[in-house]
């Protein structure tokens, strides 16, 4: 029973041992107090990298690329501003537009100084609203067609380029750009009455034209494919051709704003009719002198009227 004791002792002193030689390892980081007390292990917190201060944008490299951003556009503009009314004047409009385009990207994507940010930011706004406004400008080409020149004068992105390049030039930041040329509305008119083309070849017959509507008018009347005569009356007013020769006639108006003598049309505004039945011009001898058929036409819708019409296309009026 001793010896056991002592062996039990002995293997107690052994596990004391073992216990004695792990707390030192476990106490190794601690400040020398109490083996029985957990040391505390410090944790460091990785420090934050510091944000880089941008460089400022130097003023005459932003001169420089401000330059080279407008010098396409403004090129295709002054070529608006050279261009002839029709083809020639849609096609620079269609360049100017995509040119337009671009270059208010390129003026988004840009290094600005801080004094510019403003300017730059309202001027790639009202270059980009410019390019939708040149593309919106263009014509058909047909005979009733405002100039582009005029409907650009109505636009507000013209207005707004002007304004954004004072306020950059203001600062030193000179934008070159020569805007195209513009137009008032104009609202050109012949004298009542006016005969606009005249291939009479002498008659009897008579025409009458009220013009009830509330604009001006041309009538024309065809024999076959050729044109007879065609009148201009004011509104409002009445209008009298003599010397109709005999015949059946197809009898045309049209009405509109601003009369183009070049173009025989006018510009706005316009409606391109024609009278379903024809206008037969007679001339008989009967006793006691000559017959000879005066006929009235109406340009206002009457009710209880005897005379339809049909539209006609631009294209399909006579000249």
């Amino acid at each position: 029973m001793k010896l056991l004791r002592a062996r039990r002792s002995k293997t107690a002193t052994a596990l004391s041992a073992v216990l004695a030689l792990a707390l030192p390892l476990t106490a190794c980081s601690g400040d020398g107090g109490d083996p029985k007390t957990p040391a505390t292990v410090a944790s460091t917190t990785p420090a934050t990298p510091a944000t880089p201060t941008p460089t400022p944008v130097d003023p005459a490299a932003y001169r420089q690329a401000l330059a080279k951003i407008v010098a396409p556009l403004d090129a295709t503009l002054r070529t608006v501003d050279r261009a002839s009314e029709g083809k020639a004047l849609n096609t620079a409009l269609d360049t100017a537009s995509s040119a337009a385009e671009t270059a208010a990207g390129l003026l988004d994507a840009e290094r600005v100084p801080d004094d510019a940010w403003s300017g730059n930011t309202a001027l790639a706004e009202a270059v980009r609203d410019l390019g939708v406004s040149l593309g919106d400008a263009q014509t058909d080409g047909g005979r009733c067609a405002t100039s582009p020149r005029i409907t650009l004068r109505s636009d507000d992105a013209l207005a707004s380029v002007r304004k954004a390049d004072a306020t950059l030039t203001a600062l030193g930041y000179a934008v070159d750009l020569k805007l195209p040329r513009t137009e008032k509305a104009r609202h050109r008119r012949l004298g009542n009455n006016s005969l606009v083309k005249d291939r009479r070849q002498g008659g009897l017959g008579r025409l009458v034209i009220k013009n009830g509507t509330s604009s001006d008018a041309v009538v024309t009347l065809t024999k076959g494919q050729r044109t007879n005569f065609t009148v201009y009356i004011r509104k409002g007013k009445d209008a009298t051709v003599r010397r109709v020769a005999d015949g059946g006639y197809t009898v045309y108006f049209a009405s509109g704003t601003d009369w183009s003598s070049s173009k025989k049309s006018f510009t706005r505004d316009c409606s391109f009719q024609k009278f379903d039945d024809k206008a037969d011009f007679n001339t008989r001898q009967v006793s006691g002198g000559t017959q000879y058929t005066i006929l009235t036409f109406s340009l206002k819708k009457t009710a209880g009227g005897n005379a339809t019409t049909s539209e006609v296309p631009e294209d399909e009026f006579p000249s």
